[in-house]
């Protein structure tokens, strides 16, 4: 799958415009740097592969999380990143992602120029 140029430009802007969407009275919890490497900093993903975070629900984050930990939930990267969070972590982590503002971003999955519509 191949970001559109529009989609693409306006994950960058999301991106550039980051720090100013960030919610300055949640403490942000150490853990939010291995998140980002998937989910970026403020929950924003740069890939369509990854969800975004950024305004989701707290409780879902904590269930999510707690069940990626259990097994009950299956995702091997997940599995492993819950694995080494505590309660307090989960919770931490739910507060941080679910109050940052959430971004609408859509992804074209079929490309209207460009190598990958070449092919077709």
């Amino acid at each position: 799958m191949k970001i559109t140029t529009l989609a693409s430009a306006a994950v960058f802007a999301v991106l550039s415009a980051a720090p100013a969407l960030a919610d300055s009275s949640v403490p942000k919890p150490d853990q939010v740097t291995t998140c980002a490497a998937c989910h970026g900093e403020l929950g924003v993903s740069a890939s369509p592969l990854f969800p975004n975070l950024a305004g989701q629900h707290r409780d879902y984050i904590i269930k999510a999380l707690s069940q990626y930990k259990s097994g009950e939930r299956k995702n091997a990267i997940m599995g492993a990143q819950a694995k080494g969070l505590s309660t307090d972590d989960m919770k931490a982590l739910a507060l941080w992602f679910s109050s940052q503002k959430p971004v609408l971003y859509t992804v074209d999955p079929e490309p209207k120029e460009g190598p990958a519509a070449a092919t077709k």
